[in-house]
Formats: C-alpha cells, sequence, structure tokens
C-alpha cells in the first residue's frame, strides 16, 4: 500500500543531509513550508546550498536557518528585503555565498529541471554583469544568454491538502514556486494542512500528482492566512 504520510516534521525532513541542495518554496511568506523549515534547522544538516525566491525575512523560516548559520550558498532573486537583516550581515561578512538570479529566469531554470530540458536561452540579463562567463547567441536580431536548469536533492514545499499518495491541492498564492520545484528534486517533502482520504481530492484540482512526492506530513499553520487569491 502507497502511503507516503510522515507522522512529524522531523520525520519528514530526516533525510536531508550536510552538502545537500534544498528548494524551498515560498513567496515571502505565502506558501512557505516554516515548520519543515524549523525541523530541518533541528535536524543539523549544514554546508546546504539553498534555491529560494528571497533571502528570508526577519527572525523566522528561511531567515532562521540562515540565522543557524547551515547555508553556504543560496541562489535567489531577491536577496536584500526591508527585513532582510539575517542574510545582509552573513553576506558584507563573507559567511554566504549568493547566485543572483533573475525571477523570471529562476522559474524557468527550475521548470526546466523537471522537464528535462538541458538549457535555454533568455534575453533577461543580457549585457549585464549577470551574464558574465556565459554563452550568449543573437537570434532573429536579438541577443539571448543560455542559461541551465536548477537540479536539488530536496524540495521542501508546502500545500494546502494532500491524500497519502502524496496528491496535492494549494491554497491560493502558495502555489507559487511549489509545483515546479517538486518536479526538479530527486526527493519532496511537502508540509500541508490536511490529508484526506484516497478519492476526496476532485482529480481536476490536483496541480502536482504523487508521481512527483516523497513524503507529506500535516501541520496546522498559521501562515495560511499569508496566502491571497
Amino acid at each position: 500500500m502507497i502511503n507516503k504520510i510522515c507522522q512529524t516534521a522531523a520525520e519528514a525532513v530526516a533525510p536531508v543531509h550536510d552538502g545537500a541542495t534544498v528548494m524551498i518554496g515560498g513567496f515571502g511568506l505565502a506558501g512557505m513550508p516554516a515548520q519543515l523549515i524549523d525541523a530541518l534547522i533541528d535536524n543539523g544538516a549544514g554546508n546546504l546550498t539553498i534555491i529560494n525566491n528571497n533571502a528570508g525575512n526577519g527572525d523566522t523560516g528561511l531567515a532562521a536557518l540562515l540565522k543557524a548559520k547551515r547555508v553556504r550558498k543560496i541562489i535567489c532573486s531577491f536577496p536584500r528585503q526591508s527585513d532582510s537583516y539575517v542574510f545582509d550581515e552573513l553576506y558584507h561578512a563573507r559567511e554566504i555565498e549568493l547566485e543572483l538570479v533573475p525571477q523570471g529566469t529562476l522559474a524557468e531554470r527550475i521548470r526546466a529541471a523537471g522537464a528535462g530540458i538541458g538549457g535555454f536561452f533568455t534575453p533577461t540579463a543580457y549585457g549585464t554583469l549577470l551574464a558574465e562567463g556565459k554563452e550568449t547567441r543573437e537570434i532573429d536580431g536579438k541577443h539571448y544568454v543560455l542559461e541551465a536548469p536548477l537540479h536539488a536533492d530536496f524540495a521542501l514545499i508546502k500545500a494546502h491538502r494532500a491524500d497519502r499518495w502524496g496528491n496535492l491541492v494549494y491554497r491560493k498564492t502558495a502555489r507559487n514556486f511549489g509545483p515546479i520545484m517538486a518536479t526538479a528534486a530527486k526527493t519532496t517533502i511537502v508540509q500541508v494542512t490536511d490529508i484526506v482520504e484516497l478519492g476526496e481530492l476532485d482529480p481536476e484540482s490536483i496541480v502536482t500528482p504523487s508521481l512527483f512526492v516523497n513524503r507529506v506530513v500535516a501541520l496546522a499553520s498559521a501562515g495560511d492566512s499569508n496566502e491571497k487569491a
């Protein structure tokens, strides 16, 4: 019988190891798997490479993981927000490495990994520092930069509901990076609000099919209020 349910967040993130590359879903606080991140801090894994849209907010979630100095490198689009002081301090102290990626390029690099695409050309960042060292090409009179797919060992994402097979539905704006990250990681670990019986999820509402999910844990989340239509 297929059953991907874990009883605790600690059990769910137990496979994450030192030196792993970990995708973490969320757009700011919306869709951020806060309890899985807390469990990852307790897990003790370090020297991590994190792929996320931003570099943490305040002192919680991803920022707490950075503050615990478990992250060697972060690949993201928005490292500097008004409350990204944890990242700022680490970066200026040269205690963390940053790879800056435009947001659309970041999303497409993740999607390309899940789709088995070896690379793609985009006009974004052509002629800037972000294109240095990368192949460029002129196509139909426009200049493009070759970008590589982003793969990960693990993806930590948040969905709204799941069944024991791992089929997922999302709540409003929590459906941001989660679906593509689930396809681009070797192991996808999901925090949900509810786990329902097989057949209760409307097949037309399932965004991430069970094929891309390995571990699911039901956790009450105060962060649901951050997700808007």
